[in-house]
């Protein structure tokens, strides 16, 4: 097995995650584990892209402009945002929980019913099927 030398710095960074056997749930370990990181700048840093840095800024830009009362065409026009990720950004005010347009597809979206009319739905001839000059005949069972 091939070790990853990570030095004293990055042993202190981990060090100061909590144990998952101290919390009942996985979840709960989970928020303990955020808060800590999201303290520290360093840690953030090193685990956060730059493209996801980015989406950060960019929803912290976009909330901060909801909160000051611009429209979504102007949060849009700003910051180059589609108005799906500003009322997504909105409803996570709401709900207190930021939820990716993916992640709320898989629930909240309603999928397409089509509906045929009578007229372009044809029945299926019964018989057996032959080819002749005159075209396709079905003969009977």
């Amino acid at each position: 097995m091939k070790r990853i030398f990570i030095g004293k710095v990055g042993k202190n960074w981990f060090g100061a995650l909590p144990q998952i056997g101290d919390y009942s749930s996985r979840m709960e370990w989970e928020a303990a584990c955020w808060e800590k990181i999201s303290k520290s700048e360093k840690l953030l840093r090193l685990l956060v892209t730059s493209h996801e840095r980015r989406d950060l800024v960019m929803r912290a830009a976009c909330l901060h402009g909801l909160v000051s009362g611009k429209s979504y065409r102007q949060i849009g026009e700003e910051l180059w945002l589609s108005p799906q990720t500003v009322s997504g950004i909105k409803r996570a005010i709401h709900e207190k929980n930021y939820r990716s347009y993916l992640e709320r597809s898989k629930k909240e979206r309603r999928k397409r019913q089509y509906s045929f009319s009578s007229a372009r739905v044809k029945s299926k001839p019964s018989g057996w099927p032959r080819r002749t000059k005159y075209g396709k005949i079905y003969l009977p069972h």
